[in-house]
């Protein structure tokens, strides 16, 4: 039974990568690898705690490397998550859902993450669709980063 909710508006994006579900699955298990290739474009990341089993915590903070950047939405330069791992398919599906730290109603709700990892030829389709996307994300801006989170994932695993 899901018990999560799966309402309000829903992002998605795929990309083909050049890799094993295996590969790419395991680089979103080990948060040292996480920090390098899932903040998007422009930001850095860091994580304070991250217990990838289900049922298990996460916490992400997410700063805009520009340091005139008033776009957070926890802080005027800095986005911070505390999510839980609700379904864990080693090498074939990640679903997380998480809350972000705001004062600001149009970021309350809990947003939920569902990583998809579909062996193709030549190589792994990742989707990503986000469910219950707070409406003060900007779909233009959710999609953009996105998919940068996905080119900053091909890049990863290709130099690893």
């Amino acid at each position: 039974m899901e018990n999560y909710p799966k309402n309000g508006r829903i992002d998605t994006v795929s990309k083909v990568i050049d890799a094993s579900p295996q590969t790419l699955y395991q680089a979103f298990m080990d948060p040292n690898s996480l920090v390098k290739w899932l903040p998007p474009e422009g930001m850095r990341g860091e994580i304070s705690f991250f217990e990838p089993v289900v049922g298990g915590r996460f916490q992400l903070t997410l700063t805009y490397e520009d340091e005139y950047a008033s776009q957070g939405k926890t802080t005027e330069n800095s986005d911070a998550l505390e999510g839980t791992f609700i379904e864990l398919l080693p090498d074939k599906k990640i679903v997380e859902a998480g809350v972000f730290e705001s004062d600001d109603s149009a970021f309350a709700g809990n947003m939920v993450m569902t990583w998809y990892f579909e062996e193709v030829v030549p190589g792994t389709k990742v989707t990503i669709i986000a469910e219950n996307v707070p409406e003060g994300i900007k779909k233009e801006d959710h999609i953009d980063g996105l998919s940068s989170t996905l080119e900053n994932l091909e890049r990863f695993v290709k130099t690893s």
